[in-house]
């Protein structure tokens, strides 16, 4: 009698493990289940809840405006000179004079005159025009504060002077700059070889910074 029972309940033994290892099969195939066993819980995963695009910084901070110098005026100025130029090539060698304001005596000028000058000198050196530095002297001048080749004293500079053509020009005080007129002139025969005008705003006039100071308080020319 127990070997007759015992006989009857294996077969159901045997079904029931079937089906629990069935089952687990089909719940290890179905994605959307083995997808909701690998999210971990929130506590135990901080990965979850951030994120690895990169956050906008709220600074207001911002960066100052690059400004354009006096030198960048100028080259436009000499392109506008070249196209007219007439007479002067790489065998006419020029000098350059300082830039006058044109309600002047003609007589003085200030820093923003010679720096037009000197941007000058390096637009036609660029160009291929020779130039002559007239403020060169003979020698090298030795002092306890430096080593000076340039002068401004006429008696220290030669008289003879290697040069027909002169490139000069004229300064107008405008409201919001300064208006600038610029030639070529030949100096035996008056007669102007090129020409060009140009404008530099007044920002970029107020930031030379000159050398003639009180205490802080750069002093500037009345032509100003």
């Amino acid at each position: 009698m127990k070997r007759l029972i015992l006989t009857l309940c294996l077969p159901f033994g045997f079904g029931c493990s079937s089906m629990l290892t069935g089952d687990a099969t089909q719940h290890e195939n179905d994605p959307q289940l083995a997808a909701q066993r690998e999210v971990a819980a929130p506590h135990s995963n901080d990965s979850v809840f951030q994120t690895n695009q990169a956050v906008m910084n709220n600074s207001t901070f911002t960066a100052a405006p690059t400004r354009k110098n006096i030198n960048h005026y100028v080259r436009g100025i000499m392109q506008d000179l070249v196209e007219n130029l007439q007479y002067v090539s790489d065998n006419t060698p020029v000098a350059v004079s300082s830039f006058v304001y044109l309600d002047a005596d003609y007589n003085s000028t200030n820093l923003l005159g010679n720096q037009i000058a000197e941007s000058f000198i390096h637009e036609l050196h660029a160009f291929g025009v020779p130039v002559i530095d007239f403020k060169t002297t003979d020698y090298m001048r030795v002092t306890p504060s430096g080593d000076y080749v340039f002068s401004r004293d006429y008696l220290e500079l030669s008289q003879d002077q290697n040069f027909n053509y002169v490139l000069a020009g004229t300064l107008v005080n405008h409201q919001s700059g300064v208006l600038v007129n610029a030639r070529i002139v030949g100096l035996a025969s008056k007669a102007v070889v090129g020409s060009a005008q140009g404008f530099i705003p007044q920002s970029v006039v107020d930031a030379l910074d000159s050398t003639n100071r009180s205490d802080g308080i750069t002093l500037k020319q009345a032509s100003e």
